[in-house]
């Protein structure tokens, strides 16, 4: 029968100075180990016939009570058929693991942004990215570790600008909704997305089209077209050229401030957009009406490279410049409105089939489906559509 070691209380414990190896008794197997004046608690015990010792920290750092818990778990450990320093050393790993894999919320939206910012469309966008989330996100979260990110923070976040500033908090929730999926997909975090809208926050914050309804872009009304576009044609400058273009191909701002002579095929009629400059990163054919091909070949084309319409300093026509036409010849407008201008017209005044139309505005077909059955872009259908609202814009003339 094993010798029975009584239990040390810790005022003897503590009066323990010879070297060696010292039973205090309560668990079987724990002692305070003694050696060159420095105490130190270790765990001796049997595993698989293989004899083993097993650290429990310094004395008295470790008092005995805590030496004596720590010593029961082993003990439990070693009972249930698992070796006590095994599963030690897996736990630190796992814990080391757990750390590694901790990031700042901060440092998960600069990390997506990196990897992300290749495939946006300008540096503008970048900018944006980076200015509302320190604006608004990181005051809140930017510290929190990804994975202890929860829906009260995520509405701290967003419930002061909701109603305010309804626009930018709903950028900001999908901002920070991206963010959060990323980072579960690395591994970073677990668990729902707290920034998902459906079947989440739409239950919580107010349904932002009620809040604050889509402003569209003015147009100028397609029937009061005609004379601004006489009016138009008398104003100097390139400013005014690139705006007449923008009028008679509907397409966006920054596509037309962009067109370089090598996109044009001026014997075929053709402008052809490269996807790298299209919101939807398609190539996109745009068939010119005669006007346009006349307004062209008066501009005397260039080499491939160089752009259409040049501003005075020698570079690509600021947004901006376009604007100020519009503001001193129609402010009730702004150059994107002419797109709505445009589709009034098709809808209101023509027969034309309506997936044509919205071709012609580069906009996406509706459904998955019908996409993937039409593979053309209607380019005759279209050709007719554009010299027809060419004619339109110029009847006044």
């Amino acid at each position: 029968m094993p010798k029975r070691i009584l239990e040390k209380t810790a005022l003897e414990v503590s009066r323990l100075r010879e070297e060696g190896a010292h039973a205090v008794g309560g668990v079987t197997g724990l002692y305070l180990q003694i050696i060159g004046g420095s105490r130190s608690w270790v765990y001796r015990y049997t595993h698989h016939r293989a004899r083993k010792r097993m650290g429990l920290g310094s004395y008295p750092a470790v008092g005995l009570a805590a030496a004596r818990d720590a010593a029961r778990s082993a003990l439990t450990l070693r009972n249930s058929g698992a070796d006590p320093l095994q599963a030690r050393a897996a736990e630190r790993e796992a814990a080391r693991l757990a750390a590694s894999y901790q990031m700042p919320f901060e440092q998960a939206a600069e990390k997506f942004i990196k990897e992300h910012e290749s495939t946006w469309r300008n540096l503008k966008h970048v900018n944006q990215w980076r200015s509302t989330l320190a604006t608004y996100a990181f005051p809140v979260m930017g510290h929190l570790n990804v994975a202890d990110i929860e829906q009260a923070h995520v509405l701290r976040v967003l419930s002061p600008i909701w109603k305010t500033k309804t626009e930018t908090a709903t950028r900001v929730r999908g901002r920070i909704e991206q963010i959060l999926d990323w980072s579960t997909v690395h591994g970073h975090r677990s668990g729902p997305n707290p920034a998902k809208w459906k079947g989440l926050l739409e239950h919580v914050l107010a349904n932002p089209n009620k809040v604050a309804p889509v402003q569209h872009h003015p147009a100028v009304p397609y029937a009061a077209l005609p004379n601004f576009y006489r009016r138009l044609c008398s104003v100097k400058g390139q400013s005014a050229r690139a705006l007449q273009m923008l009028i008679l191909t509907s397409t966006r701002s920054g596509e037309l401030r962009g067109m370089r002579w090598g996109e044009l095929d001026l014997s075929a009629g053709l402008w052809l957009v490269p996807a790298e400059r299209m919101k939807s990163k398609r190539l996109h054919r745009v068939p010119l009406p005669a006007q346009a091909l006349a307004m062209l070949n008066q501009l005397k084309p260039g080499e491939p490279d160089e752009l259409v319409f040049v501003s005075n300093r020698g570079g690509m026509l600021s947004d901006m410049s376009l604007t100020a036409v519009m503001r001193r010849h129609y402010p009730e407008a702004v150059p994107h409105g002419f797109r709505s201008t445009f589709r009034d017209w098709a809808g209101e005044c023509t027969h034309h089939p309506r997936d044509a139309i919205e071709l012609c505005l580069a906009h996406a077909i509706d459904t998955k489906t019908e996409a993937a059955y039409r593979r053309g872009d209607m380019l005759e259908k279209r050709t007719v559509i554009m010299q027809e609202w060419a004619n339109f814009t110029t009847a006044s003339f």
